[in-house]
């Protein structure tokens, strides 16, 4: 019985291929018209711009060897180019261990905004290299934040400050 539902689904499937080679194109038609020529002005192409452009003034920070538990925090500077307000919808890092904070305020052409990341180097020995998403009506962009993590000294032993004193 199984074979003969799995005959029957190949066999379904095989003439489903069949007929859809045997579709005859037809061609289009031909023009009788001479193509005409449109004008486009330089307003028309204006949909497909952004609205504004963000530079940032550098988009990877290296923070070099830091000591675990040390603050690891960094501005990233940026300015508006365009011509319209820049407002950053979204700032998103790639990780937990990343936390940005940035102003909600629009951003007005040619001024000045920042990014502050920070990372959490408390328990991440090692090197380190995040990313954050920064997305705005100008589009998405990506900065970056790298290091490494020394672990920590230990911490010696207290001295033994007994009132008791041993002979």
């Amino acid at each position: 019985m199984k074979k003969s539902i799995l005959s029957l689904a190949v066999l379904a499937f095989a003439a489903t291929g069949v007929f859809a080679q045997g579709k005859k194109l037809e061609a289009a038609p031909k023009a009788t018209t001479t193509p005409q020529v449109v004008n486009v002005s330089p307003t028309d192409n204006k949909a497909a711009e952004p609205t504004t452009t963000i530079k940032f003034k550098e988009e990877t920070h290296d923070f070099g060897t830091l000591k675990e538990g040390d603050p690891a925090e960094y501005e990233f500077s940026f300015t508006n180019t365009g011509k319209k307000p820049l407002i950053l919808t979204d700032v998103h890092p790639g990780c937990g261990c990343t936390t940005p904070t940035w102003s909600k305020d629009p951003v007005m052409p040619g001024k000045t905004g920042v990014i502050k990341a920070s990372y959490g180097t408390k328990g991440r020995v090692g090197a380190f290299n995040k990313n954050i998403t920064v997305t705005s009506n100008a589009g998405t962009n990506v900065i970056y934040i790298k290091g490494t993590v020394e672990k920590a000294p230990e911490a010696s032993a207290p001295q033994n400050e007994s009132v008791i004193k041993s002979n």
